[in-house]
């Protein structure tokens, strides 16, 4: 086996069912061979919100499919990859289970050798996929499940400094979609009415801003938005196009707020390290609004320090993100068997302590 190293990734957490193909050469920048993407928005559009159980199956039938696609895309048959990573959590479990048994069935079918990755992990390490960023680097990790700021210090070695103890802020979004009457994803459809919203009409409150540490909260304020959409209705008999507008770019508003506050703060901890490349990268979901981007982009300028952030295709669930993780764990010495187990907890900092509580099954993060 030379050097480079082709993999075949499999990511099915939620409701994206994906198969990509990536190739590296070290020296080189990675190759994205293929990246194939089947979406579930239509399957879940009449119910507000991803339901797990169609999810599961809509993983089952499409996985093979786009096994087949990314494939075919990269030119290659499975004989010419070198070894096949899937998620293997944390996620809804049932569309995590339907990508492991697939993972297995293909390493079991072909022999290549097998490799678990962490769903966050493939985000993680995202800016190394994208920008070859160096050991260590500060990572925002905010997506519709998670958020969380994170020393990556390899791949497979992290430390967190913070994150919600509540809602998530992409979970914030899709909930005030909802109650808007918007469509889902939130995230998009929020952001496009906050573009021709006053963003200062409302004094929305910027959770834990008032507390040292880098912990966020957004769960009071998706209630304190419900309260204001409430109060207009009662007033005017419903709700305006301007009122939703105006709410949704207040909303916004506050959430970049947050967000910048707390990386400037997470910025200051990362700092005592001396990193000699200095990078705050952000990856997730949450990381493809233009807004909150922004925000983030001016929090580096004022501290000097390198600021990345995925093309828009990279920040949602994608494989490529999973196949490049698969591909830096192997190099670690990593492997997996047939006994890999699908996990619907997995926090990436194993010593932390939990943060939204945990059971039989797990810390949740």
């Amino acid at each position: 086996m030379t050097d480079t190293l082709t993999f075949l990734g499999l990511e099915s957490s939620c409701d994206d069912t994906a198969a990509a193909v990536v190739r590296h050469t070290p020296g080189d920048a990675p190759q994205i061979l293929s990246s194939i993407v089947a979406g579930q928005t239509e399957l879940h559009a009449d119910y507000g919100g991803v339901v797990p159980e169609i999810a599961a199956r809509a993983h089952a039938e499409k996985l093979d499919i786009c096994v087949e696609q990314a494939l075919l895309q990269a030119d290659l048959t499975l004989s010419d990859l070198d070894g096949i990573a899937v998620t293997a959590g944390p996620g809804l479990i049932g569309g995590v289970v339907a990508g492991v048994m697939c993972a297995k069935g293909l390493a079991a079918g072909s022999g290549l050798p097998l490799i678990g990755v962490n769903h966050l992990a493939g985000h993680a390490l995202t800016p190394r996929l994208t920008d070859q960023a160096p050991f260590p680097y500060l990572m925002l990790l905010v997506s519709g499940g998670h958020c969380q700021f994170l020393i990556a210090k390899g791949p497979d070695d992290f430390t967190r400094l913070g994150g919600t103890i509540d809602d998530a802020p992409g979970e914030a979004f899709d909930k005030t979609a909802k109650l808007l009457g918007l469509p889902q994803p939130g995230g998009p459809t929020v952001e496009e009415q906050a573009k021709t919203g006053d963003p200062t009409r409302f004094k929305f409150p910027r959770p834990l801003l008032d507390r040292p540490g880098c912990d966020m909260s957004f769960s009071g304020l998706k209630t304190a938005l419900l309260r204001e959409r409430d109060r207009l209705i009662t007033e005017h008999g419903g709700l305006r196009r301007t009122d939703r507008a105006d709410l949704c770019a207040g909303f916004q508003a506050a959430i970049r707020d947050v967000l910048a506050e707390k990386s400037r703060r997470a910025l200051t901890q990362y700092m005592t390290l001396s990193p000699q490349n200095p990078t705050l990268a952000v990856a997730g979901g949450v990381a493809a609004n233009m807004a909150i981007r922004g925000a983030l982009e001016t929090v580096c300028e004022e501290a000097n320090v390198t600021f990345l952030a995925p093309p828009l295709s990279l920040c949602t669930d994608n494989a490529a993100m999973i196949a490049w993780a698969g591909i830096e764990r192997f190099r670690t010495g990593a492997r997996d068997d047939m006994t890999l187990q699908a996990r619907p907890r997995w926090p990436l900092d194993q010593q932390a302590p939990a943060m939204l509580g945990s059971g039989k099954k797990g810390a949740k993060a």
